[in-house]
């Protein structure tokens, strides 16, 4: 099972799948997955304490408890609802609250979420804390999608016989190129909905957390002088590896970007930041020579914004590929636990800059003794995504 909050703080995604080994190939079969919204207050506590707000060590323990109580409550439900009773090992991804990033370099990142309220609750061994290792050995912990990436489009990228790209667009937006020669190049391209959603709220006063259904971009048009600001910014000329958070595309950030500029009416700055996720993604397509992008995530229910896209790159959302759209972060966390309980590195060291491969994150014991799988012999290459009924 695999459990994240992600940087748009919309809830918890939970995914169930069974994995089959064989070789140098992973079968991923996804047998069910979940959307779970946050309790009320505690979203709103989350989001107060995400940059630039402030967050004391009381309000930090608090954060932690309650959000590890409701993946506990998550995890607890798809045990019941989706895996008919029957599972053998979480893997929680948390809810990240701070990444911090100093010229370029991650010193450290936090996600809260106490993994042993999750293995009190179901009972089961609980893999947790999965990019701090990566950070402790030099690189950014993330995307961790690249790992999922590299292996599910290695055959497309064989047979295309050139990059072929994964793009997900949560709060942050990151892109995996993956080459037929199985090299991967993975890394934030800079907001995805995380200025969109700020947007959003500031405008409709809270009413909204999001531009629902781009509503409010199809009806502005993008102001160039706010747009050439914003695309000035350094992020995007720095070269890869990189990532990035909410720590850095905060509400004061676009209050600073608007500062000295005409008046800019709500639909107006929506289309403007609609345009500008689409740009930083499509330029950094355009940089590696992807045409075609397979998408995820959130950005993908704002037809605003994937219509933007789709004038500057071909968009194929995941599921066509086998793996819900919605869901496909949940199932990658589900993967790196799977990796790790079987001692696999579950890291991509180009992607994200860290000395080498490395075993990702620690283990909170189940209900009984903890006791591993012999590691598996030797790395993989492929992952094959299948549906429950195919051989």
């Amino acid at each position: 099972m695999g459990l994240l909050s992600g940087t748009s703080v919309d809830g918890i995604d939970v995914a169930v799948a069974s994995f089959r080994v064989d070789g140098d190939e992973l079968t991923l079969t996804p047998l069910g997955h979940r959307e779970l919204p946050y309790p009320e207050r505690l979203r709103r506590d989350l989001l107060a304490a995400l940059p630039p707000g402030g967050c004391s060590a009381e309000q930090l323990t608090k954060l932690d408890t309650r959000v590890g109580q409701a993946f506990a409550d998550a995890a607890g439900r798809a045990v019941t609802e989706i895996a008919g009773g029957r599972a053998d090992l979480v893997a929680s991804l948390g809810q990240t609250v701070f990444h911090w990033v100093e010229q370029g370099h991650v010193e450290g990142t936090l996600q809260v979420g106490q993994p042993a309220w999750i293995a009190e609750r179901t009972g089961l061994p609980v893999v947790a804390d999965l990019r701090v290792r990566d950070v402790a050995a030099g690189g950014h912990g993330a995307p961790l999608a690249s790992t999922l990436d590299a292996l599910w489009l290695r055959a497309d990228a064989e047979r295309e016989g050139g990059p072929v790209g994964a793009l997900n667009i949560g709060g942050i937006a990151n892109l995996t190129v993956v080459h037929p020669d199985g090299s991967v190049l993975a890394y934030d391209t800079g907001p995805g909905n995380a200025l969109l959603d700020i947007a959003a709220a500031e405008v409709t006063g809270g009413a909204q957390h999001s531009d629902l259904d781009g509503a409010l971009a199809s009806r502005g048009r993008v102001r160039q002088d706010l747009l050439s600001r914003l695309l000035a910014d350094p992020y995007y000329s720095s070269e890869p590896p990189k990532s990035t958070g909410k720590e850095y595309f905060h509400a004061a950030y676009l209050r600073q970007a608007t500062e000295g500029l005409a008046p800019i009416d709500g639909p107006d700055l929506l289309a403007t930041l609609t345009e500008l996720t689409a740009a930083t993604v499509a330029a950094e397509c355009e940089r590696h020579g992807v045409r075609t992008v397979v998408a995820s995530g959130g950005g993908l229910r704002n037809p605003a914004l994937v219509t933007a896209l789709r004038s500057r790159v071909t968009v194929v959302p995941s599921d066509e590929n086998g793996l819900p759209s919605d869901a496909k972060e949940a199932y990658l966390t589900a993967l790196l636990g799977w990796l790790t309980w079987n001692g696999i590195p579950a890291n991509v060291p180009s992607a994200t800059g860290s000395a080498g491969p490395r075993l990702l994150g620690t283990i909170t014991p189940g209900a009984g003794p903890l006791t591993l799988p012999e590691p598996h012999p030797q790395a993989l290459t492929r992952l094959r995504v299948t549906t429950p009924d195919t051989p």
